[in-house]
């Protein structure tokens, strides 16, 4: 198959496109946390010379020093990067005059009202406006919500008087990292790009092309938009549905597993979801919001993600109520039980506590007055309204009057657990081969 060609025919473009196939174009990524420095990796192992701009100087000192602080890239990668010459972090929004690409990868959070918190790129925007130039390439790959790239981005580049798709290109292609996953990672993921032009489209298709696997051009930068938040409204309006079958079964005496797994036997119209103490992550909890906000302006009500929502949210007040009736039970009260926690981090074998449902519990838990402890590999210390907990070996479950399992990770040893606990509350089904009465599952 012929390679698409570029649909500007201006000089800007046919030396911007001869820069990226050849690898002479000099890269830049602001933002070097799960998303920027993977892809500042891949881009380096492809041949490009490549600047990461983060404005922490502690994650700019452990790059140049090739000392990753992300899970999904090792160090002995990361390493040899840096010492050829082809990646280096600064802090110095200046680099910016010497690229010719820029992905911006900075958080977007959302603030207590549940809207949108373009700070982070508000202000990655204006640093790179103070240093832009004809003939670069700009790629948002922040999650945000349809508009941004062209209502907010776009404004900020455009005051200089360049014209999008013939002096610059602009995209938006959103981020899909998965941290954790064995299987799929940056430079396996089909990676979804849209510009403001159709040459924009093409120029940023073409870059991906260079470093990833698989690239899927659409029309604009608000289909791409889009895309992220569907993909994120789906799974996070689907786990609300399981949880909601989860508290139904629990209140019916049913085992919502059982029930799952043999739902999932149908070859088709069903794909399995499961439920759990809530949601984590800064994705699934925060992206539907996105889209609810946007549509809210657009005088359309959200009203599955309002409900997802909802449900998702009491999913720890859910688990809380299992622990409680499971230590009544054993003529327990939470006020002055020991509660062990397994696993802290929002999913198995990964160390971010993002919107942890684990730390819901945990102060759930100690405003009842139970004492908290937990047990997680990957996360040697937490934060829990003020005061700062240390992990403790997975042997301190044992002097637990509940140990309660959050997070699955594979380093636990379940056998040994079983042994020890007094009574065990199971919210993610790790315990489903063992049958034991000290088990109280989701």
């Amino acid at each position: 198959m012929t390679e698409p060609q570029i649909l500007s025919t201006t000089a800007t473009a046919e030396i911007l496109a001869d820069k990226i196939r050849t690898k002479r174009a000099r890269v830049g990524i602001v933002g070097l946390g799960y998303v920027g420095l993977p892809l500042a990796v891949e881009f380096a192992k492809a041949g490009f010379t490549v600047t990461g701009i983060d404005i922490s100087e502690e994650k700019a000192r452990r790059v140049n020093a090739g000392d990753s602080y992300i899970g999904d890239i090792p160090s002995s990668v990361l390493a040899p990067l840096v010492e050829s010459g082809k990646l280096r972090a600064t802090t110095d929004f200046s680099a910016v005059l010497e690229l010719d690409t820029i992905n911006i990868c900075v958080p977007t959070p959302l603030r207590k009202t549940k809207d949108p918190d373009m700070s982070f790129i508000v202000s990655s925007c204006q640093e790179i406006a103070r240093h832009f130039h004809a003939g670069m390439l700009v790629i948002l790959e922040s999650t945000t919500y349809p508009g941004t790239t062209d209502e907010v981005v776009l404004p900020m580049l455009t005051k200089s008087g360049l014209v999008a798709g013939e002096d610059f290109y602009i995209c938006f292609s959103p981020e899909r990292v998965d941290p954790g996953n064995p299987k799929y990672q940056t430079s396996n993921i089909p990676k979804v790009v849209g510009g403001c032009t159709p040459a924009c489209t093409e120029m940023g298709r073409l870059f991906y092309a260079q470093a990833l696997e698989y690239v899927v051009p659409v029309s604009s930068t608000q289909v791409a938009e889009m895309v992220k938040l569907l993909e994120n409204t789906f799974r996070m309006i689907n786990i609300g549905l399981v949880n909601e079958i989860a508290m139904m079964c629990d209140r019916m005496g049913i085992n919502v597993w059982e029930v799952i797994d043999a739902a999932a036997t149908k070859p088709f119209g069903f794909m399995p979801f499961y439920p759990g103490p809530g949601l984590g992550g800064h994705c699934i909890p925060i992206d539907p919001f996105y889209l609810s906000w946007k549509t809210k302006q657009a005088g359309i009500e959200a009203r599955f993600i309002e409900l997802a929502g909802y449900i998702n949210g009491q999913m720890p007040h859910f688990v809380v109520d299992k622990i409680q009736n499971a230590l009544n039970d054993a003529a327990k009260p939470v006020n002055g039980s020991k509660i062990h926690i397994m696993g802290v981090a929002y999913k198995r074998d990964i160390d971010d506590v993002r919107e942890s449902p684990a730390l819901d519990v945990m102060m759930l838990l100690q405003r009842k007055g139970a004492t908290v402890t937990y047990s997680d590999p990957h996360v040697p210390s937490i934060k829990l309204e003020g005061l700062e907990l240390q992990s403790t070996p997975e042997s301190a479950a044992g002097d637990a009057d509940c140990v309660v399992i959050i997070t699955d990770h594979a380093a636990f040893d379940y056998p040994g657990l079983v042994e020890r606990a007094k009574l065990i509350v199971d919210t993610r089904n790790a315990l489903k081969k063992v049958s034991s009465a000290k088990i109280v599952r989701l």
